[in-house]
């Protein structure tokens, strides 16, 4: 009988691992890098999110899906809404 023939795969390539979602963000109005923390109250379903220089805060309701990073790009949206607001005012 003859010898198993050796696979031609390189065993232990695996999966790669994701790298978690930032918790913690730019500020839109003082521009201070990574001074916006969010944080999520699944209990309550509120997404609450402050900066700690300017002292700006925002909340949002949430799911159980949403992350972080959902409550900042929901506070950038509001932002640009607000201030397409103002655009539409001054015309």
């Amino acid at each position: 009988m003859g010898k198993r023939k050796k696979s031609s795969r390189k065993p232990g390539a695996g999966r790669k691992k994701t790298e978690p979602l930032d918790t913690v963000f730019d500020c839109l109005f003082c521009h201070h890098p990574k001074t916006v923390t969010c944080k999520i109250d699944t209990k309550d379903n509120v997404g609450h999110l402050s900066c700690k220089v300017c002292a700006v805060t925002f909340q949002t309701n949430v799911n159980h899906l949403s992350a972080p990073v959902d409550v900042y790009s929901d506070w950038i949206d509001a932002a640009n809404e607000v201030q397409g607001d103002r655009r539409d005012d001054d015309d």
